[in-house]
């Protein structure tokens, strides 16, 4: 089970548990993955509804609660570091909406846990709500290893739930024993040590002024990833391709992935990373 698989099994499974009175209400830049467990559940409940609200505009989404307030069961769905971007959801305030209008959070922190916050818990830790996320999914292939798998974080009863009613649980394969193993050790490496969270921190930072000495247009952010903003589908591609060429393995990203006309590089930066090899790719930059 992946973290796709993991969305639209808590999705999928808690919309079809709403009846006729459940919203999805979602940020408009969130994964796929995300976007599909909606759709799934409003195909299994065809009663269920859905809203989206403009990418990290809490006074949009505060609206969209306020109009569900006649809605029982209200869920609050968002990325925890924007896979294509590299910013971070204001989980502070999503979390203070959603106690305010009685609504379930869904966070998908793939890209957050094992990279942000003071210890590398996640962006939730990093907002200082740590523990405050109603449900919280994610992957073992990112930080944590670079396997298969993934999974949902909840209380007792929702895991419950889980376990009876979601078919991507149900009807697939179990994670394999060697992968679920190194996953635990990588979780037990995390907690005891942030020294790699750490150093990736300063790798991060590093590879960031680099490119930006070097006149690249890079968005902020306390994620590994790094957007370089290219614009057309094309130019990001020619120039991943050349990167390759001079030894450095960057992926283009544009239309459908990303809005037409801001198709980039990501950069994505890692803890195993040393100065040498972040120089060599820093020169390729230059070069291209």
């Amino acid at each position: 089970m992946s973290c796709w698989n993991a969305n639209e099994a808590v999705l999928g499974t808690l919309m079809a548990a709403g009846g006729d009175s459940v919203i999805a209400i979602s940020d408009e830049l969130n994964h796929a993955s995300i976007i599909d467990g909606i759709r799934l559940g409003r195909q299994i409940n065809k009663q269920s509804k859905s809203k989206v609200y403009k990418h990290s505009d809490m006074e949009n989404l505060e609206a969209l609660l306020k109009a569900s307030s006649d809605i029982q069961y209200k869920l609050v769905v968002t990325d925890g570091v924007f896979s294509m971007e590299g910013d971070i959801a204001d989980l502070a305030r999503i979390v203070e909406l959603c106690n305010e209008h009685d609504a379930l959070l869904i966070v998908d922190d793939s890209h957050g846990v094992g990279v942000c916050g003071p210890t590398g818990k996640g962006v939730a830790e990093h907002c200082g709500v740590h523990g405050q996320i109603d449900c919280m999914t994610g992957t073992l292939g990112k930080a944590l290893g670079g396997a298969a798998g993934g999974y949902i974080a909840s209380s007792r009863k929702l895991i419950e739930l889980m376990e009876q009613k979601s078919r991507p649980q149900l009807f697939s394969n179990a994670v394999p024993s060697a992968t679920a193993g190194a996953a635990n050790k990588a979780i037990e490496i995390l907690t005891r040590d942030n020294k790699r969270v750490e150093k990736l921190r300063e790798n991060v930072h590093y590879m960031r002024e680099g490119l930006k000495s070097r006149g690249f247009e890079t968005m902020e952010g306390p994620s590994a990833i790094t957007p370089i903003i290219l614009g057309e589908t094309s130019k990001a591609i020619a120039a991943s391709k050349r990167l390759l060429e001079l030894g450095v393995f960057v992926i283009g990203f544009g239309y459908p992935v990303v809005p037409e006309g801001s198709a980039r590089l990501r950069v994505q930066i890692s803890a195993a990373h040393e100065t040498e090899h972040l120089d060599r790719a820093l020169e390729a930059f230059s070069k291209l």
